[in-house]
């Protein structure tokens, strides 16, 4: 029986937050206001940390800039992203991480927040072939500003995985384990979800969780 490994990307994967290094990379190529949109983008990154973020006026503020600019200028800075931002923090310890579950023949998806235009070329560099992100709407081509269906944070993400398995043709009791490898106490909901919860360069209040229910920790960045 084939086994699920879900994995969070930002600080789990990552050693960094793209959504909120996306903003930042905007703001240094001029994309939006760097000082005005920098002091927003990193009052909302310590709402999440906090455990206070409030995720439909955050995703307001992240997704505005895409419905600002056309599908192919958006393109062109996302490459150059991955190129400046991404590549240069993609770490052994994290495809090594991925690269064991895919080779036992494990489903491996990732289960962000951060929104799919963001993620999904760097989900790509995982060799992870399924992404459940918060989607960005588009119409007619183009972004809107607004959100498809649920967002892909705190219970949202059982929501959305829910939904994913369904739309495979699956639900977890065809699954004989499920990980879920996450940094942030947000994910909480999901990883009480799982068979296998694994606290992954944990923040002090999912350390503190994890250690008092003995879920595994790892830290693969240090």
């Amino acid at each position: 029986m084939q086994s699920l490994a879900l994995f969070d990307l930002d600080h789990t994967l990552l050693p960094i937050d793209s959504d909120y290094e996306w903003g930042a990379f905007l703001g240094r190529i001029g994309a939006v206001d760097s000082q005005t949109y920098e002091a927003r983008n990193r009052e909302f990154y310590e709402q999440y940390q906090a455990g206070t973020l409030a995720i439909d006026e955050f995703l307001a503020f992240a997704l505005e800039p895409l419905a600002t600019h056309d599908p192919a200028t958006l393109d062109g800075w996302h490459r150059r992203f991955m190129a400046e931002v991404i590549a240069p923090v993609l770490k052994p310890a994290a495809r090594d991480l991925v690269a064991r579950h895919r080779d036992r023949g494990d489903l491996c998806v990732v289960v962000t927040a951060t929104n799919d235009f963001v993620t999904a070329p760097i989900v790509e560099a995982f060799g992870i072939d399924h992404l459940i992100a918060t989607r960005a709407e588009r119409r007619d081509g183009r972004f809107t500003g607004r959100v498809s269906g649920t967002p892909s944070f705190r219970e949202g993400k059982i929501t959305r995985v829910d939904q994913w398995l369904a739309d495979q043709g699956k639900a977890w009791k065809d699954f004989e384990r499920s990980w879920f490898y996450s940094d942030s106490a947000n994910d909480l909901p999901l990883l009480e979800r799982v068979t296998d919860p694994v606290a992954t360069n944990p923040d002090p209040r999912l350390r503190a969780r994890a250690t008092a229910e003995a879920w595994t920790i790892i830290d693969l960045f240090e």
